[in-house]
């Protein structure tokens, strides 16, 4: 049985910052490949380069040298609209920080992630209202983000994240500002889409965290040093 496709390939990546004497090389040389249905966790302590690996990875920033490809699409030839179009079209994007509109209900946040599809309103409630069931919220559509706590604020991220049927999830320490318990029901939530066959990357500095991917990934110094498949989860 042949492997999934490639859905995030990084070829010899390097990210430079600066020019000259002052030029500060944050990734060396990265070599990763994530295929279809794959969750992933990078791993590594602050200052190692994950972040930069998911700028690049989420079409946010370009490499300064080797090859960037979401879907077979290599991202130099694209023009700052084009990976704009990718972003809203291709990615979705978990954060530390949620980045929930206050006087938006959930089903509202949620909604506005297909606003650069083109999708009708009634259309994108429907979706919206889907993809907070599916990360069980669909009890909290009305609520707004000051009503809901913490976990399931980033549960609604998630959803947000998810509606519009993204190639991959992208997730930034999302959670870096959850209590355990929270954290622990979001980890959850990633494990069982999954399952479903979400394509998942979580960036975190926490080994607890990665540890509960089937694969991981780790960074120092801009460079990857382990790759591991641990099996974890289903």
């Amino acid at each position: 049985m042949s492997a999934p496709a490639p859905v995030l390939e990084l070829e010899q990546v390097t990210r430079t910052y600066g020019a000259g004497d002052g030029a500060l090389t944050v990734l060396h040389g990265v070599d990763l490949v994530v295929r279809q249905g794959e969750y992933v966790a990078i791993v590594g302590p602050s200052g190692s380069g994950k972040s930069t690996l998911l700028n690049l990875a989420g079409a946010l920033d370009r490499a300064t040298a080797g090859a960037v490809r979401i879907g077979g699409h290599e991202l130099s030839s694209f023009s700052d609209a084009g990976l704009s179009r990718l972003r809203a079209t291709e990615l979705g994007f978990v954060f530390q920080q949620f980045f929930l509109l206050e006087r938006q209900t959930a089903l509202e946040n949620v909604a506005d992630g297909l606003l650069y599809q083109g999708v009708r309103r009634a259309e994108r409630r429907r979706r919206a209202a889907e993809a907070l069931e599916r990360v069980g919220l669909g009890h909290r559509l009305d609520h707004r983000p000051a009503q809901l706590s913490g976990g399931e604020c980033q549960r609604v991220a998630v959803a947000r994240a998810l509606v519009h049927e993204p190639r991959v999830l992208l997730a930034d320490e999302p959670t870096g500002n959850l209590d355990s318990a929270s954290g622990a029901t979001v980890l959850a939530l990633f494990e069982r889409l999954h399952t479903a066959g979400t394509t998942i990357v979580l960036i975190t500095h926490d080994g607890r965290v990665a540890d509960r991917a089937p694969r991981v990934v780790t960074i120092s110094d801009g460079r990857i040093v382990a790759d591991e498949c641990v099996g974890a989860t289903a």
